[in-house]
């Protein structure tokens, strides 16, 4: 798994065009990390209200810097408002598609706004709580902009493009969302704001149960809160129906929290809702601005048909731009794939070669080492023979005496035997004459024992006989 997650790294990195972004982080409950986006709402308040525990608060940085606050609903993955002030349009604008890594895996190392393409196979459960640029595609809807990047300068524009920010929209709504919003805070909400820095925009979406591909909500209706905290103040709400593209109905702050925000508190205060008299000023810009759209369609039919025709060319060419479009999202499905393949061909290849140069190494390096222990132990088997030489000398003149000791032990023994028995002999005879009076005198004795006892058996045998047969006479007789 680790090594998987190692070849798409090196992949996607080579495969990067544009250097990474270092924009945005994800703070969720953290409310001191989100404080640093506090700048974006009157009186460094957020709205209140938003408690659901799949809310998300998100403040987006862009070259670590603060550039608008995000609250994203991780149910429906899409945005529930963007807060942020209006600043100079920039001239040109590019897209460059960004995600939210925290929203996903919190315990990652990667707490800022990257390209979705640089974190493929390293986040976990990467799109679990966040929409990704395939929840899009091929299917119909546009990833609509909440804070619009057109009214925002460079850096805060590149900000503007992540996912977190945007809700699925069809082209036609997505265009004309953005061109009201666009001339009303331009022409009616700027020029009515006597400290321009002190102009908060909130705008957001109302997630409906359409869903993109089973996962992303499509709003049912967008909104636009502006704040001008300037001393003549004032507040204003505008309400755009998804079903009806050329809807932009407004009202004052208090009926969009009632109507369609219940229990949510957009401003701290009333951020200049009791001036009506300005708010009149506001609302009648916006009212001439809506009104001079109408005017110049009905006295202009040249440019009422000509708008037609744009309008059915674009039916006509939508289907177009989304095969275009798939047949784009194949195409570099199919370049990273056969990068992929060709990095896992190089990886094998190199594995197998490091394998084998491993392998090579550890035969040379044991083919030393056993050539280092035999010089080793020459010394000493050496030192040993010669031991076992001396001691085997040793042990041959050992036997040599032996078998010389052996042999000339005979004849000297029969030698001293033979010298000795003339001695023993002459020493023999008194002990021979002894035995032999012994031997004599135990002769007679026992022929007078034997004489003895044979006479006191005859005596005896006489006795007894008398006894038995010859007849007892007294005393007297």
């Amino acid at each position: 798994r680790e090594s998987t997650m190692k070849m798409w790294i090196v992949f996607l990195l080579c495969l990067s065009v544009f250097p990474g972004f270092s924009q945005g982080r994800v703070v969720g409950v953290d409310e001191a990390g989100f404080a640093e986006c506090n700048v974006f709402f009157p009186g460094k308040v957020p709205p209140e209200g938003f408690t659901e525990p799949f809310h998300v608060k998100i403040c987006q940085q862009y070259n670590k810097e603060p550039r608008f606050a995000t609250l994203y609903s991780t149910k429906d993955k899409i945005p529930l408002y963007s807060a942020f002030k209006y600043t100079k349009p920039a001239q040109n604008e590019e897209e460059n598609w960004l995600v939210e890594p925290q929203i996903d895996d919190p315990e990652n190392d990667l707490h800022e706004m990257v390209r979705e393409a640089d974190i493929v196979g390293t986040v976990a459960n990467l799109g679990a709580n966040q929409a990704l640029t395939s929840d899009y595609v091929g299917s119909g809807y546009e990833r609509g902009l909440l804070n619009p990047s057109l009214l925002n300068e460079e850096d805060f524009q590149m900000a503007t493009y992540t996912l977190t920010n945007a809700v699925p929209l069809s082209p036609s709504l997505s265009k004309s969302w953005h061109r009201d919003i666009g001339k009303v805070v331009e022409q009616a909400l700027v020029p009515h704001c006597s400290k321009k820095d002190h102009l908060y925009l909130l705008t957001g979406a109302i997630p409906s149960s359409v869903r993109v591909k089973g996962k992303v909500s499509v709003p049912e209706t967008l909104w636009l809160a502006a704040c001008c905290d300037a001393p003549e103040g004032w507040s204003l709400g505008l309400v755009k129906i998804v079903n009806d593209e050329n809807s932009l109905a407004d009202l004052t702050v208090g009926e969009l929290e009632r109507q369609f925000l219940a229990g949510v508190d957009l401003f701290k205060g009333s951020c200049g809702e009791d001036n009506q008299e300005k708010a009149e000023a506001v609302l009648q810009a916006v009212g001439q601005i809506r009104s001079g759209e109408q005017v110049g369609t009905s006295d202009n039919q040249e440019a009422k048909d000509s708008g037609f025709v744009r309008k059915v060319a674009g039916i006509i060419a939508t289907p177009f731009i989304k095969l275009l479009e798939l047949l784009i999202y194949v195409f570099v499905e199919l370049v990273k794939f056969v990068f992929y393949f060709l990095w896992l061909v190089i990886k094998r290849i190199g594995s197998t070669v490091l394998n084998g140069v491993c392998s090579l190494w550890s035969g040379v390096v044991s083919y030393l080492k056993a050539i280092s222990m035999v010089l080793i132990s020459i010394p000493y088997d050496v030192g040993r023979v010669i031991v076992n030489i001396f001691l085997g000398f040793l042990q041959i003149v050992q036997d040599v005496v032996s078998i010389t000791y052996r042999i000339l032990r005979i004849p000297v023994g029969f030698v001293l035997h033979l010298a000795a028995f003339p001695y023993h002999s002459i020493c023999a005879i008194p002990s021979v004459l002894k035995d032999m009076a012994t031997g004599i005198g135990g002769t007679f004795s026992l022929v007078i024992d034997a004489t003895a006892a044979l006479l006191h058996g005859f005596y005896y045998l006489a006795g007894h006989i008398v006894k038995r047969f010859v007849p007892k006479v007294s005393s007297d007789d």
